[in-house]
């Protein structure tokens, strides 16, 4: 083979490998397109059916947090006996029953709104435990009393749960 062969030879291959990779550089970017497209497609789709999910459970806990506002809980709760320690027993017990009634909501939940809601939740329960351990608390009457005078004096600890749970249904819609 001679050298004007060989130029004749590279002359007849070189656009036949130009048009070659062309066609292969658009044929991959439109199928890197094509899959960017679908992922978005499914991305909308799973957030057009996570969103009403995640909104439920917002809502569930926003009324898990007013059931255990303690003002709320006292006149829901009615006491079963005159004895304050049975009825903050009794309080206690209903909120962890209520909160463990909505433990599966934390899978929607950011980890720090689910943060805020357990620590109210811990703060409503010492709240009431502190109350009853006072010495001069001895009825029920005292008890609903006293814990009703700290929630005059300061806020309830669901209250900081609350809002937070409003600003994140906020940035979500």
């Amino acid at each position: 083979m001679n050298q004007e062969q060989v130029f004749d030879f590279l002359f007849a291959i070189l656009p036949a490998a130009i048009v070659g990779a062309v066609a292969f550089y658009f044929f991959h970017t439109y199928l890197k397109n094509e899959e960017s497209r679908r992922r978005f497609l499914l991305l909308r789709e799973n957030r057009k059916t996570a969103l009403p999910l995640k909104l439920q459970a917002y809502e569930r806990m926003a009324l898990f947090l007013e059931r255990i506002s303690p003002g709320k809980l006292l006149f829901r709760i009615k006491p079963t006996s005159k004895e304050a320690s049975l009825y903050a027993n009794l309080l206690i017990a209903n909120i962890e029953q209520e909160f463990e009634h909505n433990l599966a909501q934390q899978i929607y939940l950011t980890s720090e709104c689910w943060d805020y809601i357990k620590t109210a939740k811990n703060a409503t329960i010492n709240l009431i435990r502190n109350a009853a351990a006072k010495e001069n608390i001895e009825t029920t009457d005292q008890l609903r009393d006293l814990i009703l005078n700290n929630m005059i004096e300061r806020q309830p600890p669901t209250d900081a749960a609350l809002i937070f749970i409003k600003n994140e249904v906020k940035s979500l819609t």
